[in-house]
């Protein structure tokens, strides 16, 4: 097996898809020796999915960890036996650290614990993406006019990374981060130009070929929005825009040739994601809107209103892929679950339930997303400069419409769910962590831990594993040519 060391590891999004990785005899491709990671509730969750493999890869009893994610027993119940064996085993290459420059020695002593020696490592690859918010367009919004954006250290911390590309030299690296880092600058210069910069010049003096999982072509003649994934492409029902580096190092890159990932037949839609899921509605939430109106009242003048509306210009849907949801649904499925887990909706005020219902049933009429200025103006939020012309994010509250992959997932969905409305009207609310892990290609059996804000809050930082599945794939496929 191919060791891989998985850095800013999340929730595991991308080592999820690495550790499905099997040959054509069956047998699993990598073993992951270590993850690291800040947050507390993203290391339980890791530590959490290690155990499950431990416990598939070693073919023993998984009815204690389905007994635990399902509610069923608690954890101090299930912390016996194989189990007990498996998590112990499982937990001991998840490592909490905040990665930076003052961490160093302690994160690279424990590389070097479990690489071993660099004459007996073998070919291993390195995965991971620094934390985006630096070069994200929505980070960069928020940031707009802050002096110290400048001098934040996340625009920095791929350094990390290519510290421990320097120092430890893997034969294959995935670096993934956001679109917004092709056009994100620090003062005047180019982020992403930057990074290539910094990772032609490691200081130790290792090279490696910079190449595109999705454009076969010379990586001297790349462009960079070559490196540009879109996950909807590759049966991922979620429009999730991504760049993505797969680097080679350059004294065994000759004997690698150029490997890309091959596109789906069609969508996976938000129909085909979340048809089989139950149907359930949110309560009422206690908070109560700034303004007092009988909103029952309001949402049925609207629904009338709604239905009145003469539709001339209604979005089709899109060509959906017969093979790829045939694959996403395989991926997912999980037959040892009596009912989805993390399937129970957030509160909400009334006032946004009244807007969920209006704005779900005038989605469905047009095939598209409204804006909240389509809906009659007692249904607008509660903003002093709602009615003023230029007024910024009509789009603050969307609806994920059916037949489409959703809109991007991210973490901001744990704060609240207007950007992720339901399209069945009769459910009238936001998505589950459940509903969010499935458009992010979570399979089903796999666990957030935390409280809710957390889980969504993993969720929406996570790699798609069945993107990161078929990324592992193509390293798979390069590493062998090395080993033959």
């Amino acid at each position: 097996m191919f060791p891989i060391i998985d850095l800013f590891a999340g929730p595991g999004g991308l080592n999820e898809g690495f550790s499905s990785v099997r040959d054509e005899n069956g047998a699993f491709v990598y073993k992951t020796l270590a993850s690291f990671e800040m947050d507390s509730f993203a290391c339980q969750t890791l530590r959490l999915r290690a155990t499950y493999r431990e416990l598939v890869r070693s073919e023993r009893d998984l009815g204690p960890y389905f007994d635990y994610i399902q509610g069923k027993k608690s954890w101090q119940s299930i912390l016996t036996g194989d189990f007990r064996d498996a998590y112990f085993a499982a937990k001991t290459h998840v490592y909490q650290v905040e990665l930076g420059a003052e961490n160093r020695p302690e994160v690279d002593d424990f590389i070097e614990k479990q690489l071993g020696s660099e004459s007996n490592r073998g070919h291993w690859a390195l995965i991971g993406g620094p934390p985006c918010q630096a070069y994200s367009l929505a980070g960069r919004s928020r940031r707009k006019g802050d002096e110290t954006f400048v001098s934040d250290h996340k625009h920095f911390l791929y350094r990390e990374y290519l510290h421990i590309l320097d120092k430890f030299k893997p034969t294959v690296f995935v670096m993934e981060n956001v679109k917004g880092l092709l056009s994100s600058k620090n003062g005047e210069s180019s982020m992403f130009q930057t990074i290539l910069g910094d990772l032609a010049n490691l200081p130790g003096g290792t090279h490696y070929q910079i190449r595109s999982l999705v454009v076969d072509a010379d990586p001297a003649n790349l462009e960079p929005s070559d490196f540009i994934i879109r996950a909807e492409e590759y049966g991922v029902p979620q429009k999730r825009h991504r760049v993505i580096l797969l680097g080679v190092r350059s004294d065994v890159a000759p004997r690698v040739p150029r490997r890309i990932l091959k596109k789906a037949d069609g969508a996976v839609t938000v129909r085909a994601a979340l048809q089989t899921m139950p149907s359930v509605r949110a309560a009422t939430s206690s908070r109560r809107p700034k303004i007092e109106l009988d909103w029952q009242a309001v949402q049925e003048q609207a629904l009338n209103e709604v239905r009145l509306t003469e539709i001339t210009n209604k979005v089709e849907p899109v060509k959906s892929g017969t093979l790829a949801i045939d694959a996403y649904e395989s991926w997912i499925s999980e037959e040892a679950l009596d009912t989805p887990i993390q399937h129970v909706p957030r509160a909400h005020m009334v006032s946004d339930l009244a807007r969920y219902r209006v704005m779900a049933e005038l989605a469905g009429l047009l095939g598209k997303s409204p804006k909240y200025t389509d809906l009659p103006a007692a249904l607008h939020p509660e903003h002093k400069n709602i009615t003023r012309e230029g007024t910024p994010f009509t789009d603050r509250f969307r609806v994920q419409v059916w037949d489409a992959p959703s809109t991007t997932v991210v973490s901001h969905i744990s704060k609240d769910g207007h950007y992720y409305i339901h399209p069945d009207p009769e459910q009238t609310r936001s998505f589950t962590v459940r509903e969010a892990a499935r458009l992010q290609s979570f399979p089903d059996n796999y666990f957030f831990e935390g409280p809710r804000t957390q889980q969504f809050h993993q969720v929406g930082n996570a790699v798609p594993p069945l993107l990161s599945k078929q990324i592992g794939d193509v390293v798979a496929e390069m590493l062998g040519f090395l080993d033959e």
